[in-house]
């Protein structure tokens, strides 16, 4: 009895660790814009959208996981990521690898099986761009990191499109297009707020090497561009009056936001704002096309 009342909160501990080990919160953001491609693509079954979403998930996190192992050396020294599963000492590397490489395989069979062969290499492709191109290579070397880098978050997109089509036409490109012009601003505006985390960790973010106003005027630049990018859809046909509307105005508060970090004396709280709004612009904008299909009618 004794034994099992034990055994009971360590399983419960391993299971929030596991679960911890995918950032499920970062991956609802990935898995909305892995779902909406797929009904903008066309009509698939609900089937199809369960296995896309069970899988993409899978892959994501085991991505998430392979990059808590790469990072463990890091982790321990930044405030936020201290109580992560492996530098608080609650799972070993190697487990946590494990798990990662389990669930990106697990991942690839399901996508490829269910779907098609294209959507689980675009998926496997994600993942390793992830965590070869921007973990283990871009995010220690160069401030451009995220740039670089952020194209693993811009995969979903193409994966959902290929689910349905088995095909990458004009119009996923262009999602692939607004993810990549979207995470610069969104992840410096985290950057700003957790630069002495990043300077401790000794990781190259871009306002510890450009400094604070530059890297405020590049995620200004990398919005301007954004905005057009965003216009695309409805300028070719793929999207409708209700996203262009909505595209516009997101892309007007979000530009408004960056500005406000700009003109700020003390910026904290606006860059704060602007991080938070950021990922709420990603999920509306996404909203936004399913709307414009009709599909919530």
């Amino acid at each position: 009895m004794t034994e099992l009342a034990v055994a009971e909160p360590r399983t419960r501990s391993l299971a929030r660790d596991l679960v911890a080990l995918t950032k499920p919160r970062i991956i609802s953001l990935l898995l909305v814009t892995t779902i909406v491609p797929m009904f903008v693509a066309g009509h698939p079954s609900w089937t199809l959208v369960l296995a896309v979403f069970v899988g993409g998930y899978l892959m994501a996190g085991g991505a998430n996981a392979v990059n808590m192992y790469i990072d463990r050396d890091i982790d321990d020294r930044m405030s936020r990521t201290r109580l992560r599963p492996i530098p608080s000492g609650r799972m070993q590397a190697r487990e946590v690898l494990a798990f990662g490489v389990l669930l990106s395989t697990t991942a690839t069979w399901l996508l490829a099986h269910a779907a098609n062969v294209l959507t689980a290499g675009l998926a496997l492709a994600g993942f390793y761009f992830y965590v070869f191109i921007y973990t283990r290579w871009l995010k220690r070397s160069t401030p451009h990191n995220i740039v670089i880098g952020g194209a693993a978050g811009a995969f979903p997109p193409l994966v959902g499109w290929a689910a349905v089509t088995n095909r990458i036409d004009l119009m996923a490109v262009y999602l692939f297009l607004i993810i990549f012009y979207w995470t610069p601003p969104h992840f410096w505006a985290l950057a700003l707020l957790k630069q002495k985390d990043y300077g401790r960790a000794g990781v190259p973010m871009a306002p510890l090497v450009w400094g604070e106003r530059e890297t405020m005027r590049q995620m200004l630049w990398y919005t301007v561009i954004l905005i057009p990018l965003t216009v695309l859809p409805f300028a070719f046909g793929g999207l409708g009056i209700i996203y262009l509307v909505s595209a516009l105005a997101l892309g007007g508060l979000l530009l408004a936001d960056i500005v406000c970090v700009m003109r700020a004396e003390v910026w904290t709280k606006p860059a704060w704002r602007l991080y938070k709004f950021s990922l709420l612009y990603l999920a509306l904008l996404f909203a936004a096309m399913v709307v414009d299909r009709g599909l919530l009618a």
